[in-house]
């Protein structure tokens, strides 16, 4: 297989094996489809629709990735990641992050500390992010450099303080929210921070009947008891399942080619991009594209990703990682709109599977 453009070709050559699951990886596979149902009906039990937000938001714990969840107020993001965290078991942060918060107000320092002796040293006191599932509120709020404290955590696991490192337990999520309508005080993330997430994820007014089961559930006396559907341990392991899970070049090639439509000015992008965008998506698109699409075959109990898997996850991968020009901005046209056609243009493979 080949692509020419934007179009899908076959050759006549076979493709690379798209290999299998085997031994206990099929037992897991089962193991995980099931407790990703229980995860989405527990989360269902506090959260009143927002289905396409709960799996997609799923899928990247599963990855081990990080979500950017961008909303109007009053959505329940906040309520969704606390939720998330209470049916995980997970240790959880909230950091409400603000324009006079520094560095070591989320990493932590090192404080000047005296023992039962007597004896003064210099001590790293750890900061908020040191915790599996931290909920960075209103991440813009604050100036870059403290956001740029988050990079070296959601990237390498770890933090570093007067040069020394220091190990962030895992697993380790990052889950930050924006106002997407309140833009004064605010301060943009830079492009290298947005593409450190794995999705953007935006939340929808519910419809009616939703919102009516909201306002009855929230204004009635008690709360939903929610339990820990299975351990740190387990999710790990089906971390691990994910990474393993087989996926052919035609399908990997789907999701290059999805990433590199967006980039103008190349002889795969796509006229959209050409017209309307500035900068494109860039090759970790691809990788969380294909990553994610891992984890929704296991949602969906497949031993193998297709390329419905990747058209799933590629409006959240792209559309933090495309930067539209003036010219889209004069004609009023959005990201999510330019992602929408551009992945509306790209056929899938022929061999998907």
């Amino acid at each position: 297989m080949g692509w020419v453009g934007i179009t899908w070709w076959e050759e006549p050559a076979v493709s690379e094996p798209v290999g299998q699951i085997e031994g206990d990886d099929v037992a897991m596979l089962a193991e995980a489809s099931e407790g990703f149902a229980r995860l989405e009906s527990e989360i269902g039990r506090v959260i009143v629709g927002q289905t396409g937000v709960v799996r997609a938001l799923l899928a990247a714990v599963f990855c081990e990735g990080h979500v950017l969840l961008v909303g109007v107020p009053g959505l329940a993001k906040t309520l969704l990641v606390k939720t998330l965290s209470r049916v995980l078991g997970w240790e959880f942060r909230r950091i409400q992050f603000t324009p006079d918060m520094m560095p070591g107000d989320i990493i932590g320092m090192e404080l000047l500390q005296e023992d039962a002796v007597g004896a003064r040293e210099m001590r790293f006191v750890p900061g908020p992010i040191f915790a599996n599932i931290i909920l960075a509120d209103e991440i813009n709020r604050t100036p870059p450099k403290t956001q740029s404290a988050l990079l070296e955590a959601m990237q390498e696991l770890q933090v570093t303080s007067l040069g020394k490192r220091h190990a962030l337990d895992r697993p380790f999520v990052v889950v930050a929210t924006q106002n997407p309508i309140e833009q004064e005080g605010t301060y943009p993330l830079p492009e290298a921070q947005l593409d450190r997430f794995m999705f953007s994820l935006w939340m929808d007014y519910p419809g009616v009947e939703d919102e009516e089961r909201v306002v009855m559930e929230t204004t009635a006396p008690g709360a939903v008891e929610l339990m820990p559907v299975f351990t740190k341990e387990q999710m790990m392991r089906f971390q691990g399942l994910v990474r393993r899970m087989p996926v052919s070049r035609h399908v990997v090639g789907y999701a290059v080619a999805l990433a590199r439509a967006t980039r103008p000015g190349t002889a795969a992008s796509s006229e959209l991009a050409t017209r309307y965008v500035q900068w494109g998506a860039g090759p970790r698109a691809g990788q969380h594209m294909v990553l994610a699409g891992k984890a929704l075959a296991v949602f969906d109990g497949e031993p193998t990703v297709s390329a419905r898997h990747i058209r799933q996850a590629a409006p959240h991968v792209l559309r933090h990682r495309v930067l539209m020009n003036y010219q889209a901005a004069g004609e009023g046209m959005s990201t999510a709109d330019i992602v929408t056609r551009i992945i509306e243009e790209i056929s899938e493979p022929k061999h998907a599977d």
